[in-house]
Order: C-alpha cells, then structure tokens, then sequence
C-alpha cells in the first residue's frame, strides 16, 4: 500500500503538565517549536498545575508554583497566535489522583484504597467534577473541545455502594461506567451546549455496539482510541473504529504517542519505536471507512504514568523523536525527505536524540538542547557499568565485602585503590549532574531537578558514597 499522509483533522501535541511543568518562557518556546514541527493544536492536562480557587484550592501543587491565571491565558494566547487549538483535559472518572489523594476527599474514592477512582454514586462527585470543569473553562475564553479522560477506572465496581447498584439494576459494569460518563456529559452539554466532548475509549473496548449505542453516550462524546505501541494491530483498531462509528459515534480521534510509554522509568526515548507507532497509526487512517469523521490525532507525551509515579522523559531529548512523528504524518513515511525537515528543523545530524552531538554554533537549535545534551552526557555515565555495578566489582567483592566491612579487616593497599576508583566516578558523576542541575533549573521548577536528579542519579552515586565512607573507616582502623 502506497503510504500517505495525515488524512484529515487536526494534529495535537499532549502537554502533560502533571510532572516536570515548564516554566512559562519555555513553554512558549516549546509551543513555538512544537508549530514549527507541524502540530495544529495543544491537548493541556493541566491536573494540579491549575490554579484551581475556593473550595478546590487544596488541589493545587505544593512542590512548585501552579500556573497563575494570566499564565494559563497567555498559554493560550501564544498558540492561538501560531494557528493552534488548545484543548484542555481534565479527568472526571479514573485517574484522579491528584485530586482523591487528598484526605478531605478520601470519601469520594471508589476503594478506599484506590485513589484514583471516583465513586460514581455519590451526588458530591458529580459536584466536584462539575466544578473543576466550571473553573477551567472559565479560564479558557472561546473553547471548543473539552477532554473529559475516563481511561483506565480501576477497581470500578469493587465499592460497597457500586456492589449495591449493581445488584438492585441488574447490569454491569461496563454499564455502571456509561451511566456515569453519560451523566457528566449531560451535565457538560447542559452547561456549555457548544462544546464538544473528547474521552479515551479504552473502558469501552469489550462493549458490544448494542450496549453503547443504548449507553445515551451517542451525540454526546467523540471517542479518542490510544494505543502507543510500535506493533499497533491495525486490523483490530480499524475494526475498534468500525464499531464505535456503527454504534452511532462518527467523530473519532486517535492517539499515538511520541514519549513516555515505553517503560515507566525510560530516560531518553527511541526515535524509531515512535516512528513506528505513527506508521501503524497512518495505516489505520487510510483503512477506515469513508464515513468515519476522523477529527485528528492526539501524540501524547506522558511526563508520568499517573500523578504518584516516577518522571518519564523530559520534553527535551524527546523533540527529535516529536519532530520525526510530526513528519512521518506529514509525509505518509520518515522518507528522506521528512528526515531532512527534522534535522534541518532542530538542527541536528539524526532522528535519534542519542546520535544529536554537541551544540553547533551555527544554523538553528531547538528549545532546551543543551539540557538534552546534558541529560545524554550524564545518562551515558550512569548506565556505564563499571559505575553503575561498581560494588559488584571483583575488587569490591573480593576486598571490601559485607564481612570485612563489618570486621574492619582490609588490606589497606587495596582499600586505598577501591578508594581512588570510587572517589573519581563519583566526582565525574557530581560534576554532569551538577550541569544537569544547572540547566534543568532555568526550565524546569527547582523541584523538578531535585526529583529528577534523586530518581536518576542517586542510586547510582549512594552506593558509591557508602564504599568511600566504610572504606575510610576500615583503613584508619587498618593502620592506626
């Protein structure tokens, strides 16, 4: 099959702000970058970098400064200026974390445990979610589409009062799912009859067309389906569109993904697994039937799997991977043509952030390189095995074990050795983390540094730190 571009709607760049916010002037620098590449539009997932007000205030970020009011609007002007749609997400179902983490709220939890899901039963939910939605609209002058979330409603139906609801109605729980979200909808039309409502699809996939079609849902929402993976089924998602367009819902969207859904803790994304993602995307774009409304597609950039995990990759090393799915959509292929635009665009020699090199002093640059570049500089140093896996050295194993450590009984001209090799990795490492620190900090909030620089350099640099100081005790006890 002759491969082709895009075939129609618009294409969203996802700023999850829930980890690593950029500070302001770099946003704008991002949503500049991001134009350039050939994105029309922002998909926001603001969560508790909002500045939420009254009663919902206690959602707010207490590690950094949420976004003030003017600092929202002024998001938005910026893209509205480069042709772009921003489209807030606020989640209103499943991961609510950020918000049911809050004692005072707790009671609003589906499982007392499970603080991402909200009990669907209760009047003050339907409140809460209603008023989170008053506010950010309210702060998006002239919204068209609003993202309601809905993905991934764990432990729905395991609560007592669902248990209940359950049994008295006589349905499921794909059905205690479309009641809710048929309700929040309802609400959100009944408020704003203008807006247009997005939702991930993926509690709907083992629904049958009858069941959807009876949910109420049809008319109110258009369907996002996501799958980030490199080896997407298109057969299977063609046939997922198919049933959601039969059921009664024609306007669709997809969702690829460009960073954050490789693995949890992945530092610097790989270009081609994204690439790829967008191949098996554009396939099922030229698959579907003629009347199927494909609205766009939304490449998400997860900057952390849910609020309680740990960063995904910085938006940095990750612009050449953006940039190549960018093109790949634009062209219908990373042909040598898209590549071209990504390497003349960013101002580097590969697609592959690991091949980009140092900063040229000539031709053009991209938002944040020289952070990138630190961040490769220091993670090569970290996965460096005769750091990473220093006290598992032959020397260290066999010379400074638990038992001699715990003796105090060490050859002191070996101690001095592991000693040296020790105290010039961990120097090393202090020094790039310290430039890491450095530039994070003028991008990034000061607390994103510090969590960055504690989940990825820690754990290597502590267990260096603690064979400097039994090193030290044990050899002044050798030859005192």
């Amino acid at each position: 099959m002759e491969s082709l571009p895009w075939p129609q709607g618009r294409k969203l760049v996802h700023l999850d702000l829930k980890g690593a916010p950029p500070r302001v002037e770099f946003l704008h620098q991002l949503i500049e970058c991001f134009s350039l590449l050939g994105a029309d539009g922002l998909l926001v997932e603001y969560e508790d970098m909002f500045p939420y007000e009254g009663d919902l205030k206690l959602l707010q970020s207490t590690a950094q400064p949420v976004y003030s009011p003017d600092e929202v609007l002024s998001l938005q002007a910026f893209a509205a200026a480069k042709g772009m749609e921003v489209i807030p997400l606020v989640q209103t179902f499943g991961h609510m974390e950020f918000v049911l983490k809050h004692k005072s709220l707790a009671e609003l939890r589906e499982m007392p445990h499970c603080v991402g899901t909200l009990n669907p039963h209760k009047e003050e939910s339907l409140r809460l979610v209603m008023e989170m939605l008053r506010q950010v609209v309210a702060l998006h002058p002239g919204l068209n589409t609003l993202h309601i979330g809905a993905d991934e409603v764990y432990m729905l139906g395991e609560g007592e009062m669902s248990k209940q609801w359950l049994a008295s109605q006589g349905l499921s729980v794909e059905q205690l799912f479309l009641s809710h979200v048929t309700k929040v909808a309802k609400a959100i039309k009944e408020t704003w009859p203008h807006l247009n409502i997005v939702m991930w699809d993926d509690m709907m996939r083992g629904m049958s067309q009858e069941m959807l079609t009876a949910s109420g849902l049809v008319g109110l929402v258009q369907p996002m389906l996501w799958d980030y993976t490199p080896d997407l089924d298109v057969e299977k998602t063609v046939s997922m569109l198919e049933k959601y367009h039969a059921a009664g819902m024609s306007e669709l969207w997809a969702a690829s993904s460009f960073k954050g859904s490789t693995s949890v803790v992945t530092n610097v994304p790989r270009t081609q697994r994204h690439v790829e993602n967008h191949l098996q995307w554009l396939k099922v774009a030229t698959s579907i039937s003629s009347g199927i409304n494909l609205k766009g597609i939304a490449i998400t950039g997860w900057q952390r799997y849910d609020h309680l995990s740990v960063l995904c990759e910085l938006i940095p090393v990750a612009l050449p991977s953006l940039a190549a799915c960018l093109q790949t959509l634009i062209h219908g292929q990373l042909s040598a043509e898209a590549e071209g635009q990504v390497t003349k665009l960013l101002g580097v020699p590969s697609v592959e952030v690991e091949a980009m090199g140092s900063v040229s002093s000539a031709g053009p640059s991209f938002p944040g390189r020289k952070l990138a570049e630190s961040i490769l500089e220091l993670n090569t140093l970290l996965d460096t095995e005769d750091i990473r896996f220093f006290e598992n050295s032959m020397f260290v194993r066999g010379w400074l074990s638990h038992h001699h450590r715990e003796k105090k009984m060490v050859n002191p001209l070996m101690g001095v050795q592991i000693h040296n090799q020790a105290s010039m990795y961990l120097t090393t490492l202090q020094e790039k983390a310290e430039a890491v620190r450095e530039e994070m900090v003028r991008l990034y909030p000061e607390a994103t540094a510090q969590e960055w620089l504690e989940e990825h350099v820690r754990p290597v640099t502590a267990p260096l730190k603690r064979i400097l100081d039994d090193v030290a005790v044990c050899v002044k006890d050798m030859v005192s």
